[in-house]
């Protein structure tokens, strides 16, 4: 019994911080969403080299580098690309 509470609230755990990727971005209609490549370039233009680029729930996210040399991982809303949430890979 103990064993399987433990195993759901890992599951529920582990749950949540794979949801939390995307809960930074406000919600637009795809329809609204800048085109994969468009964004891709102008974050490149920000400065950013980009090792991945994809879409994560409602954010353009790119694994890579800030204009520091800093390995970073970004999260942009889809529509403006504003920065929406960046942190430091160590």
């Amino acid at each position: 019994m103990k064993i399987n509470l433990l195993l759901a609230i890992a599951t529920l755990a582990a749950s949540s911080f794979s949801m939390a990727d995307y809960n930074y971005c406000t919600t637009h209609p795809k329809a609204e969403w800048l085109a994969g490549s468009v964004a891709h370039t102008k974050i490149v233009a920000m400065g950013y080299k980009v090792k991945e680029f994809k879409e994560s729930g409602n954010c353009y996210k790119i694994e890579g580098w800030n204009k520091e040399g800093q390995k970073v991982d970004v999260y942009f809303d889809p529509k403006t690309l504003d920065l929406v949430r960046s942190k430091l890979d160590n």
